[in-house]
């Protein structure tokens, strides 16, 4: 079993999405017969349908969704085809158990097919409406099992030849169908900063145009080719606010399956203030000191939800002493 908690090694809790307390079985990953030789009555799937995921209904909660749902695979089995596709996430042990996790992929399913099939368990829905206090390990399964599910999406023809390509390695690896090409392809994750730059009291925040009516965040990013995080960095803060900065710090990470990001966070601090907005990039950009953002809904904004690393940057800075 290869894996470890970051809180063996850091004061720092993981963030959403981040509970990767998971044992990915790649020791099983060549064995063509994989599916065939689990134990099934240990078997827990994760049902994605469109990058959703499946929530258990409240009941006499206010709340609408309570939880993350894994149903035991053989109350599922009927429902499961030769064309779902089926990955193979891992294993943890639960007490005495050995529960094994699988992604069963229904997208290939119409809407009133899959209510027909998820009427009795519940209903699929964005992994957005999460609420932090949810069960983090299920939180962290299902974003697996979305970026996976959503990377295979991407990727149904070959991107050397255009071939239709073949799903081989237990779910994590792709072939070209054609001998002549034999192109090989592995999960991909795009490399995204995002950062919390401050300057004494104050800090930078911004919104975009697509974002709800007074939302404010961090400025974020993707990495480019070639470029190290650190300068990523300064040129988004640049970019987006005219904003020079050093002292650039690392936080944390989190896996963001929206579709398929790896948000990498970090401390910076500014040594110039002067805004200068690129309305290519970002609506506006504002400087908040902590006591404006500790009475943000006063002003009729509102900072990011919890689930977020963005909100965690925040969070950690208006705690520092």
């Amino acid at each position: 079993m290869v894996n470890f908690n970051v809180s063996d090694f850091s004061k720092l809790q993981p963030n959403y999405f981040g509970y990767d307390n998971l044992d990915r079985m790649t020791d099983y990953r060549n064995d063509l017969n994989w599916f065939e030789k689990l134990n099934k009555k240990n078997v827990k799937i994760v049902p994605v349908w469109n990058s959703s995921i499946l929530f258990e209904r409240a009941i006499k909660s206010q709340e609408n969704f309570t939880s993350i749902l894994f149903p035991n695979l053989y109350d599922f089995e009927e429902f499961i085809e030769n064309q779902n596709l089926k990955i193979l996430l891992g294993s943890r042990n639960k007490s005495t158990v050995n529960e094994i996790f699988l992604c069963i992929d229904f997208s290939n399913s119409t809407q009133k097919k899959i209510n027909s099939i998820m009427q009795s368990f519940g209903e699929f829905r964005s992994l957005r409406d999460a609420s932090p206090k949810l069960d983090k390990f299920k939180g962290s399964l299902a974003a697996y099992a979305i970026a996976i599910s959503n990377w295979h999406k991407q990727n149904k023809f070959c991107n050397t030849c255009g071939a239709k390509t073949l799903v081989s390695n237990a779910g994590h690896q792709i072939n070209c169908s054609q001998k002549h090409c034999a192109y090989i392809q592995f999960p991909r994750m795009d490399p995204a900063v995002i950062m919390l730059i401050h300057n004494n009291n104050k800090t930078l925040l911004g919104r975009q145009t697509i974002w709800p009516k007074g939302m404010y965040s961090t400025l974020a990013g993707f990495v480019e080719p070639g470029e190290t995080l650190e300068n990523a960095v300064a040129r988004e803060a640049y970019e987006e606010a005219g904003i020079k900065v050093h002292k650039i710090k690392y936080h944390s990470s989190q896996p963001w399956p929206f579709p398929s990001s790896l948000m990498l966070g970090f401390f910076a601090e500014a040594t110039s203030t002067k805004i200068k907005i690129n309305k290519s990039e970002i609506e506006d950009v504002r400087w908040f000191t902590k006591g404006e953002l500790l009475n943000f809904h006063d002003q009729n904004k509102f900072l990011p939800r919890k689930i977020s690393i963005a909100r965690r940057l925040i969070d950690d800075w208006l705690n520092e002493k």
